[in-house]
């Protein structure tokens, strides 16, 4: 039996192999970890012009056109979730490249939502560093998010998982989307508002949206001058919903409280970025979906996907 070359990407925690049974396949695909981004997309070509199967995580590693007709071997590409902004899937399907996907047996984005928003009222995080590094008492004076109003950017499985959240914490929530109706809000127990209501009253917005070509750039400069002064935004969507230059001006201007960031236009986020200068701003490196047990589900279904479709069967939740 012919054996496949399969590359397994962007493995940061370098987790892959060792919570999926990949042994289950080594009789017939040889197995090699990317545990760092490429440099640039020349860099992903040469070190992927001779594999034949592809495990990506997300959108860590994008796949336009260009990459992929670079890649003359490729037969599977398998995405860890159901879509992936980063895959240019109709190139895919003009190379008769087989395209899948992966399911969440849980969503952990809600709690990071969640964690977020603490961290931004509370400064958990910041005053454990102060204490740690052995500086005087306190000096952050909090807010309460119990009675403050909470404005959900799209009111879809997981804004409806934060809305109950939040209100968990006593708060009030309103929601907006272009195809919501006040209907669909009453059914998830939350308040329907116009977009502009929803940014002119909020104390904390967040964003739970697909990122497409409608919603790129959806949250621009006149939102986010609606906000109140001491509103507060979040994003755990994607970073190319808000318009980032328009955030960074208010941020650096104090026109809104603060920003919880969790996803960039450009990731990893360069070093030298704006956002990782401000102090009015807690970011974190896209940690919406990496736990171990989301990892974990994923790659158990890209070793199921590859069972099958080194078998000759039909692979599992195939895309294109």
């Amino acid at each position: 039996m012919t054996r496949l070359s399969c590359a397994i990407l962007d493995d940061y925690f370098d987790l892959a192999l060792s919570v999926a049974d990949w042994p289950a396949i080594k009789d017939r695909v040889d197995v090699t970890v990317f545990d760092k981004p490429f440099a640039d997309e020349a860099d992903a070509a040469s070190k992927l012009k001779d594999v034949e199967i592809i495990c990506a995580m997300r959108e860590r590693t994008a796949f336009p056109r260009t990459l992929i007709e670079k890649l003359p071997k490729l037969k599977l590409l398998i995405t860890s979730g159901m879509r992936n902004a980063a895959i240019d899937a109709e190139a895919l399907k003009e190379r008769k490249v087989v395209f899948c996907g992966t399911q969440y047996s849980q969503d952990p984005t809600a709690p990071l939502t969640m964690g977020l928003i603490l961290e931004l009222t509370r400064g958990i995080g910041r005053e454990n560093a102060r204490m740690h590094a052995g500086e005087p008492w306190q000096t952050f004076a909090g807010t309460e998010i119990e009675g403050k109003t909470l404005g959900i950017i799209g009111l879809g499985k997981l804004g409806s998982k934060v809305a109950g959240m939040a209100r968990a914490f006593g708060m009030n929530v309103i929601a907006w989307s272009p195809n919501l109706t006040p209907e669909k809000c009453k059914e998830a127990g939350v308040g329907y508002a116009s977009k502009e209501e929803l940014f002119a009253t909020s104390d904390i917005i967040t964003i739970h949206v697909v990122l497409s070509p409608r919603s790129r750039g959806l949250v621009g400069a006149a939102d986010i001058a609606r906000m109140k002064p001491s509103a507060y935004l979040v994003n755990t969507a994607r970073g190319p919903i808000v318009d980032e230059d328009a955030l960074l001006a208010a941020l650096r201007d104090r026109n809104i409280a603060g920003a919880g960031i969790d996803v960039f236009a450009v990731e990893p986020l360069p070093t030298n970025h704006p956002l990782r200068k401000l102090d009015n701003v807690v970011i974190t490196p896209h940690l919406g979906y990496a736990t171990r047990e989301s990892l974990q589900t994923h790659y158990q279904q890209m070793v199921a996907c590859l069972d099958a479709f080194t078998k000759g069967n039909e692979p599992p939740r195939r895309l294109a």
